[in-house]
C-alpha cells in the first residue's frame, strides 16, 4: 500500500525551499552509535530493501528535539510507515499522534507502547532486568555492595531498573553503594570515568556492577582492569554486544550478558509492517522476542578461580 502525494500536497506541509522526502519507510533514532541500535537498524534496512522498499535512516545523536522535528518532516512528506528505534514514544507524543492521525503507522523497535503507536517489537525488558539482577546477585553470593549504571530516558532501560528495584526489595543483603546515569553518545568512556571515581571512593567494598546494557559494563571493566586489576568483582550487562561476549570469553570481570535477539526484532518489524501495509492489523500491539544468558559456561570458557 503506497500512498501517493502530489507535489502540491507536500508543499502544503513543507516550505517551498524544502525538498520533498520520497522514502517509503522512515527509520529514526537518537542512538545510532549504540551497537544494539545500529544492529537493529542495519538488519531492518537490509530486509526492507530486499522487499523493494526505500528506507531513509535518520540519527539525531541523542537530540530529542531534533527527533521530534524530523518525525514532523517525514509525516508531512507522507511516508508509508515510521519506525522509531530505541525511543520512548511518550517523549514525542504529539508528533506520533500527528502521524497516526495522518494514517501513517508508527512502529517502535526496542521501545514502549503509547497512544498512536501501531506496534512495539521488543524484548520483555522487565524480564531482562530480572535475569540480570538474579545472575549478578548469585555471582556475588547474594550478599554485598553493587554499583548501578542506568539511563532512564530509554523506556526499556527504565523497565530493567524497576526489575532491579524489585530484586533489591526481595534481597536486603545486596545494597547499591553507588549509581551513575550514563551519558549517550559515549557510554563506554562515560561509564569508565564514573567507575574510576567509584573505585577511588569505595575500592574493594564494591562486589559487583549492574549495568543496564553492555557499553557501561565494558566501561566499568576498563576502569577495574586499570585501577584494580586483581579485583574479583563481578560485572554483568544486557544486550549481547559482541565486544562484551568476547570479554566474557576472555575470563575478565565481565561475567555475563543477557543477549537480546536484535536481528529478530528488526525482522519481526519488517513482517509486521508488511502486514499493515497490506491492510491487516499487526499480530499484537506489543510483540516480545526471546533472550538468553551468555556467560563463561555457555561460551565453554575455562577460567581460573
Amino acid at each position: 500500500m503506497k500512498r501517493t502525494l502530489s507535489i502540491g500536497a507536500i508543499a502544503m506541509g513543507l516550505t517551498a525551499a524544502t525538498p520533498a522526502l520520497a522514502e517509503d519507510v522512515a527509520v529514526l533514532t537518537p542512538y545510532l552509535s549504540s551497537v544494539a541500535t545500529n544492529e537493529m537498524v542495519e538488519t531492518f534496512k537490509t530486509d526492507a530493501e530486499n522487499k523493494g522498499w526505500t528506507v531513509n535512516v535518520v540519527d539525531t545523536r541523542g537530540d530529542f528535539q531534533q527527533l521530534a522535528s524530523r518525525v514532523e518532516d517525514v509525516t508531512n512528506a507522507g511516508v508509508d510507515a515510521i519506525v522509531l528505534v530505541s525511543v520512548d514514544p511518550n517523549q514525542i507524543g504529539d508528533q506520533i499522534k500527528a502521524a497516526s492521525d495522518g494514517k501513517i503507522p508508527v512502529f517502535i523497535l526496542d521501545g514502549a507502547l503509547a497512544e498512536g503507536v501501531t506496534a512495539n517489537i521488543t524484548t520483555d525488558n522487565f524480564a531482562l532486568g530480572t535475569i540480570l539482577s538474579d545472575y549478578l546477585f548469585e555471582a556475588i553470593g547474594n550478599k554485598g555492595n553493587i554499583v548501578k549504571f542506568f539511563h532512564s530516558a530509554h523506556p526499556g532501560v527504565r523497565q530493567r531498573e524497576l526489575a532491579l528495584d524489585e530484586a533489591l526489595e526481595k534481597n536486603g543483603d545486596v545494597t547499591v553503594i553507588a549509581e551513575h546515569y550514563v551519558q549517550v553518545p559515549g557510554p563506554i568512556d562515560n561509564a569508565r570515568q564514573a567507575m574510576e571515581t567509584f573505585l577511588r571512593q569505595h575500592g574493594d567494598k564494591i562486589d559487583g556492577v549492574w549495568a543496564a546494557w553492555d557499553e557501561p559494563a565494558i566501561g566499568a571493566l576498563l576502569a577495574v582492569q586499570s585501577d584494580m586489576p586483581t579485583s574479583k568483582m563481578a560485572i554483568a550487562g544486557i544486550d549481547g554486544n559482541p565486544q562484551a561476549i568476547d570479554l566474557i570469553g576472555q575470563c575478565t570481570n565481565l561475567v555475563a550478558t543477557v543477549r537480546q535477539d536484535f536481528p529478530a526484532i528488526a525482522r519481526t518489524a519488517v513482517a509486521e509492517i508488511e502486514k499493515v501495509m497490506a491492510g491487516e492489523a499487526p499480530s499484537n500491539p506489543e510483540i516480545f522476542v526471546d533472550a538468553m544468558v551468555v556467560d563463561r559456561k555457555s561460551l565453554d570458557a575455562t577460567c581460573d578461580g
